[in-house]
């Protein structure tokens, strides 16, 4: 038996980590109403990102166990539907951001109206919540934002799953944070 130590081009996971991409990962879920509309969050912290209910894993946790936890913290809704993955992200280094940015992004399916209001946003996350069509939305999200809606929005109406690269994360100070 070899001393798996001194296999030549060997590290302990722990060293190895160090030398790969590192990155931050997501899962989220993505609604509509009864007319296809996408539903989006109003981010307390930053006023002009718009997001889908959804968050950064714990450790430990699974990216689609992100997106039921994160929905019920910030809507209240108690997602019980079938785990189905509709995309996913990818944003490189860059922007100020110092990590690869992976997100997951489920079917949420479809929100009665009824269900849109009994939506308790957390106001520590969210400020408010709108279903737009998605030409409304394109004046509304910043472009990279929009590309995401976009794509995911066309991989769920064709019941296909998307994979999008995407310009690395901005990471500027949000108007509401400045002195």
């Amino acid at each position: 038996m070899t001393d798996s130590t001194k296999v030549a081009g060997w590290f302990p996971p722990e060293k190895y980590v160090r030398t790969i991409a590192n990155a931050t990962m997501y899962g989220c879920l993505y609604f509509t109403d009864t007319q296809g509309r996408p539903l989006g969050l109003r981010s307390t912290i930053n006023p002009d990102l718009w997001q889908w209910p959804g968050g950064n894993t714990d450790k430990g946790e699974t990216p689609w166990q992100t997106a039921v936890r994160e929905c019920k913290e910030e809507t209240g809704i108690a997602f019980t539907g079938e785990c189905r993955l509709i995309g996913m992200n990818f944003a490189p280094v860059g922007g100020g951001w110092p990590l690869c940015r992976v997100g997951f992004v489920f079917n949420g399916g479809t929100l009665t109206d009824a269900q849109l209001d009994a939506i308790v946003l957390d106001p520590a996350e969210h400020t408010e919540w709108r279903v737009l069509t998605i030409d409304q939305w394109r004046t509304v999200m910043d472009p990279l934002t929009f590309d995401r809606l976009a794509h995911t929005d066309a991989s769920r109406r064709t019941r296909t799953t998307m994979y999008a690269e995407h310009q690395p994360v901005q990471c500027v100070r949000p108007k509401s944070l400045e002195p």
